[in-house]
């Protein structure tokens, strides 16, 4: 019944996420199966991207608003990390929802987001690069966290990563590989109508995720 429950949350509790007071831009998502980033739905696992003014805010109204006490009650388990961005380029449903700090060198673990809408012309070619890199990621020693999350199924899609530091994350970025050759063949193919590219200082999680804090031996965890 929970599972049902979350997934009616996400027509259902759009009206309730707009009277929640400090809340910013806003997305309710679902996730892949495996490592996440398959077509194929998790109906266990499901996510909320909030942008606030600032984390004390965040971190009352995530622990305290109604609407997000009722995902915790329901839930068998939560995680939630805060995030502070550092470099954000393109849209999102038309809009720039991240403002970047003035601090582009951050220290610690960083977080990635990417998230495209993918041409419905192009889906086919885009999900069949998906499995490849998917492994690659699944494989990597350094990635702390990684899922994929997305809007709409199979169109609209979200990458999150996280990784001990810049350089690991950039290493893997430039690596030639499944995913440098998707990021060619989107270039080449025009594949998506709506991208954004952005990067995120971890400021600190509350909760668990599959027993443990993905950031537990980090000096980001509080």
């Amino acid at each position: 019944m929970s599972r049902l429950w979350a997934f009616a949350m996400m027509g259902l509790a759009r009206p309730r996420m707009r009277r929640v007071e400090g809340l910013g831009f806003w997305k309710l998502c679902g996730s892949g199966t495996g490592e996440g980033f398959t077509p194929v739905p998790n109906t266990g696992v499901y996510s909320i991207l909030a942008t606030w003014p600032d984390e004390a805010t965040a971190r009352t109204q995530t622990a305290s608003a109604p609407v997000f006490r009722s995902y915790h009650n329901r839930a068998s388990e939560a995680w939630t990390v805060f995030l502070e961005p550092i470099s954000a380029r393109g849209q999102w449903s038309g809009q720039h929802p991240f403002t970047p700090t003035e601090d582009a060198a951050p220290r610690g673990p960083i977080a990635a987001l990417t998230r495209a809408t993918v041409r419905p012309l192009t889906a086919l070619r885009f999900w069949r690069r998906v499995p490849d890199i998917s492994s690659v990621i699944g494989t990597d020693g350094n990635v702390l966290f990684k899922i994929g999350i997305g809007e709409v199924p199979l169109v609209q899609q979200i990458t999150f990563s996280i990784w001990p530091d810049t350089a690991s994350m950039a290493r893997f970025a430039r690596a030639d590989g499944p995913h440098a050759r998707a990021i060619r063949a989107v270039r080449d193919g025009n594949w998506f109508s709506e991208e954004l590219y952005a990067r995120f200082r971890v400021l600190g999680d509350c909760g668990t995720w599959q027993g443990n804090s993905p950031l537990a031996d980090t000096e980001q965890t509080r």
